[in-house]
């Protein structure tokens, strides 16, 4: 078992997770500590009260250093918000020789270039993730390592962020007395942790419905193709309620968790619910039918959007694997049949245990911490022996890197776009941008 311990901190709108791991000896997560709190400062997936966000932070990783016997120092922090930005890029680089293997260090060079691409005004470029590429014009290669040209052209899925934005989280983790190892878009995160390599090469999309956002990301090939954040989650279904039945929030949030359903069709109608009344009133009945026409229609409206976004992708008939829902609002009754009734896409739910292994914390497998777990295992993949423990706990060897016979993998995609985030973000930081 590696005594390398990682952190994952999900800074959500509705809740703050940290969740502690460690890899055991068959090469499985296991979860040796989490912390959770209550998200006050967060709106839509973005900082918007520092202090709010701090205290938060801080309970939530008190928790966790309490369960698992740990004292945390370094986290891998995950990002959301309207403000993230995708779109695709090509850049090119010239060899000075063509009868030279094109080598890794070569393709890492183009990748690189891709960070110096001019952005608009107020954001900053977060993650670059590769497509294909091109070596002397001949289209559509996936590893040009070890092929000779002169050329090398690549296509790239550029990821964007308002720097304000990043800014925000830096200064809240900061405060409560943390260190950021790398900043991931939570879709990547989410998706290590509840897909398979099989269905990222057959064709998959991934939403996260959050508190605040839905995120999304489409995979093919084994490739990220499309990445989007909908600014519309669990919070705005629990107003609704709040409005349409009259009631406090929540009590609106309890009538969603406990009575909810997206599909008021399969509702009986002579079902009611009698919640307290507000000082001196008589109770107040609510009709589960009613209830579930006023979830249906918002759930409608961000299947909408969600599906408006993955036929944006280019790919909406080439997602063989469907879509898998995760996220808290993957949880409420009824969502996975809509979803494949309007889509017409076949649906799963996503439980985060695709790569965990014995736990004494089960709670850690409802897709509510999808984004915690993913990020643990990020931070895995960026694991560099060279680097000292960021805990206090002894001094540790990890695993060589997923490369495999010298060739640049998938895997070594991942990290190397971690591994790269983390060096801007240190030069940042060095430079005092923030």
């Amino acid at each position: 078992m590696s005594d390398k311990i990682i952190v994952g901190l999900d800074i959500g709108t509705t809740k703050i997770c940290a969740v502690v791991g460690r890899l055991d000896n068959f090469g499985k997560l296991e979860i040796i500590g989490m912390g959770k709190a209550n998200s006050q400062g967060v709106k839509e997936g973005v900082v918007s009260n520092i202090s709010k966000t701090t205290a938060g932070i801080t309970e939530a990783i008190e928790e966790a250093e309490k369960t698992s016997g740990i004292e945390i120092r370094v986290v891998n922090v995950g990002i959301a918000g309207k403000h993230i930005r995708s779109y695709r890029h090509r850049g090119s680089i010239t060899r000075s020789r063509g009868d030279d293997e094109i080598t890794l260090e070569d393709v890492q060079r183009l990748t690189n270039d891709m960070y110096r691409t001019v952005t608009t005004p107020g954001s900053e470029i977060i993650h670059v993730m590769p497509q294909h590429y091109t070596v002397d014009y001949e289209e559509n290669i996936k590893d040009p390592v070890g092929m000779a040209g002169v050329k090398l052209e690549g296509d790239f899925h550029i990821i964007t962020a308002q720097t304000n934005a990043v800014k925000n989280i830096k200064r809240a983790v900061e405060r409560a007395g943390l260190q950021i190892e790398n900043i991931i878009l939570e879709p990547l995160a989410s998706s290590l942790s509840v897909l398979s390599e099989e269905e990222k090469e057959a064709g998959i999309a991934i939403v996260d419905i959050g508190g605040g956002t839905t995120d999304i990301a489409v995979f093919h090939d084994g490739i990220i193709r499309h990445t989007a954040v909908i600014p519309f989650g669990g919070e705005i279904i629990t107003s609704d309620i709040k409005q349409g039945c009259s009631v406090l929030e929540s009590q609106a949030e309890q009538l969603k968790v406990l009575f909810g359903s997206s599909l008021s069709a399969a509702t009986p109608d002579n079902v009611v619910v009698s919640i307290p009344g507000l000082r001196d009133r008589p109770p107040k009945e609510i009709s589960v039918k009613n209830l579930a026409r006023i979830i249906e229609a918002r759930v409608e409206e961000i299947i909408e959007m969600v599906y408006t976004e993955i036929q944006r992708s280019g790919y909406a008939n080439k997602l063989a694997g469907g879509i898998v829902l995760t996220g808290g609002g993957a949880m409420l009754q009824g969502i996975r049949e809509l979803f494949s009734l309007k889509t017409g896409m076949d649906t799963r739910i996503g439980y985060p245990n695709e790569h965990l292994g014995k736990t004494k914390h089960e709670a850690v497998k409802s897709p509510m911490y999808a984004t915690s777990v993913g990020l643990v295992l990020a931070g895995f993949m960026t694991i560099d022996e060279r680097e000292d423990n960021y805990l206090k706990s002894p001094k540790i060897t990890v695993p060589e890197s997923y490369a495999q016979g010298g060739r640049l993998s998938a895997s070594d995609f991942f990290r190397d776009i971690l591994r790269r985030t983390k060096e801007l973000l240190i030069d940042d930081f060095d430079d005092g941008k923030y």
